[in-house]
């Protein structure tokens, strides 16, 4: 291997032009929406289907003890609690996903609580534990042990007020215009407004040949930390990371040794800056070496990453854009809950 600084930069410097022509040589396929729509019909009732069963087998791994006997006993079950919950968070969606509900309503006859009983299942330790089992299981279902990845971040809205993309692109055009010399008072008073607007910051990894999430991650700061905290749960879930393609957000040698640290020997794909160095561990030169040497076949392994783009698209149209709760803990199990979701349409 034997590559320079020189050489990557040259080749960032004309990536715009390899690009057009990589697309050209490579246009997208066209869909027969006869064969898609057979497909998305026999995944979803295979999903819905499969639920109960797994979120039986999910609650089964749960020895719960309890340490004090006293007080009222619970209205409903813990399985009745995750049932709840993971309806409630796709109830008012498209025709054809109610068309394959009516078989769900059935588990949940007979129960009649408060709102406010729906909104502590959020917080409640037996259901979020329930669901970090179940998306275990989905995932030894579908017989994922190591895993191609791609990875991207996206926002979600706590309120109906605003949404997310149109106030990002508020922030943008905002630091396009504020000049650099802001006072300390006014950059204090706007972190205080972010604060109210309240936005979370959520990122999934997606493995490709499934389009199945094998971890996600929340953060009320950053996409960054949203990103620490998928992969810190990617580690705990048992899936072996071969690859990892992410946007130009992380093209930093920081983040490959992140990836390294925390799921071992992989490979990273990532878009470098027009600064970037060879300076750094042995796999960002090696990647490097891959982008300057072998472009295109580099890009093609890359845009494997559109898959992670499209599934949050596919979120947001199937649970919509907003999360709908204000704590932390509330918040992280409205995540999960979208990607639950997401693995079960995935199953078939």
């Amino acid at each position: 291997m034997k590559i320079t600084t020189k050489e990557v930069r040259e080749t960032v410097g004309i990536l715009d032009d390899i690009i057009k022509e990589y697309k050209l040589e490579n246009p997208n396929k066209s869909r027969d929406w006869r064969t898609y729509e057979q497909r998305v019909s026999k995944r979803l009732q295979k999903a819905f289907c499969e639920l109960k069963p797994l979120v039986d087998d999910a609650i089964n791994s749960i020895k719960i003890v309890r340490g004090d006997p006293r007080g009222s006993k619970p209205s409903m079950t813990l399985n009745q609690k995750v049932l709840t919950l993971l309806i409630k968070h796709l109830l008012g969606k498209s025709n054809r996903n109610m068309s394959f509900m009516n078989i769900l309503f059935q588990w949940l006859t007979e129960i009649s609580v408060s709102y406010k009983t729906i909104e502590r299942l959020y917080s409640d330790e037996q259901v979020i534990l329930a669901l970090h089992n179940l998306h275990i299981l989905i995932l030894k279902k579908k017989g994922i042990e190591e895993a191609d990845c791609s990875g991207d971040g996206t926002g979600y809205t706590l309120t109906i007020k605003q949404h997310y993309s149109s106030y990002a692109q508020k922030l943008k055009d905002k630091a396009k215009e504020n000049s650099k010399q802001e006072s300390d008072e006014k950059k204090e008073h706007k972190h205080k407004e972010s604060k109210k607007l309240q936005f979370i910051y959520s990122f999934s990894l997606m493995d490709i040949r499934t389009r199945m999430y094998i971890a996600y991650g929340t953060s009320f700061k950053s996409e960054q930390k949203a990103f620490l905290n998928a992969t810190a749960m990617a580690k705990d879930v048992g899936v072996a990371i071969k690859s990892l393609r992410l946007d130009k957000y992380f093209s930093a040698q920081e983040y490959v040794k992140i990836c390294q640290k925390n799921f071992g020997k992989l490979k990273i794909y990532l878009i470098p800056k027009k600064n970037a160095t060879i300076k750094g561990p042995w796999e960002w030169k090696r990647m490097m070496d891959r982008f300057a040497h072998s472009t295109k076949d580099y890009l093609k392994e890359y845009y494997q990453r559109n898959q992670s783009e499209s599934g949050i698209s596919e979120d947001k149209k199937r649970t919509g854009w907003k999360l709908g709760q204000k704590r932390p803990d509330r918040i992280d199990t409205a995540d999960k809950l979208r990607g639950v979701w997401h693995n079960l349409y995935w199953l078939g």
